[in-house]
């Protein structure tokens, strides 16, 4: 499978290291020419107030509606759920706060539950994280911290608060590759 994964800005790399661990080809995705290939697409961390003026003056921001929206998979990590919320691209049925875990000292790990589609227990980073504050009737949360959601999903968008592409577990990226 051709995975894009944007890379106008942020932690696109790590991405791309586990899609291609994964034996899948990694596009790094910057114009519309770049995406013409791309099956799926993940949207990396990074700062989602550079982003999204980035992804609206390439049209990406459209193009990736129009996928998203014909079937395509798509994946948000932290900035990259913040893009698919209601406050950006809406996307997905949520609503998120930007760094509701605090500032770049702020950041933790945690272990998790996540439900993909069995339980594991999975290692959750979160650096500068978004808080789920609302979800949509048709949003599955597949993982919490504590209360709150931090992997979700809607039809055929993956959205996490955590970076699962910063450990040297690939569960989240292979649940991800078998949405296509």
């Amino acid at each position: 499978m051709d995975v894009g994964i944007l890379a106008l800005q942020g932690a696109f790399a790590e991405h791309a290291r586990v899609i291609e661990k994964l034996g899948h080809k990694a596009i790094e995705v910057r114009s519309l020419a770049d995406a013409k290939k791309v099956e799926a697409m993940i949207l990396p961390g990074g700062e989602s107030t550079a982003i999204l003026p980035l992804l609206k003056k390439t049209g990406l921001d459209q193009w990736l509606t129009e996928k998203v929206k014909k079937g395509m998979p798509v994946f948000g990590v932290c900035a990259g759920l913040i893009l698919l919320s209601g406050h950006s691209l809406k996307l997905i049925d949520v609503d998120v706060v930007r760094n509701a875990y605090g500032g770049q000292l702020d950041s933790f790990e945690d272990e998790l539950e996540l439900h993909i589609p069995r339980n594991i227990k999975f290692k959750g980073i979160f650096i500068r994280a978004p808080k789920i504050k609302k979800i949509g009737k048709k949003v599955q949360v597949l993982g919490r911290h504590g209360r709150t959601p931090v992997l979700v999903r809607q039809g055929n968008v993956l959205a996490a608060s955590f970076h699962p592409e910063l450990t040297d577990d690939t569960r989240i990226h292979e649940y991800f590759l078998k949405m296509g």
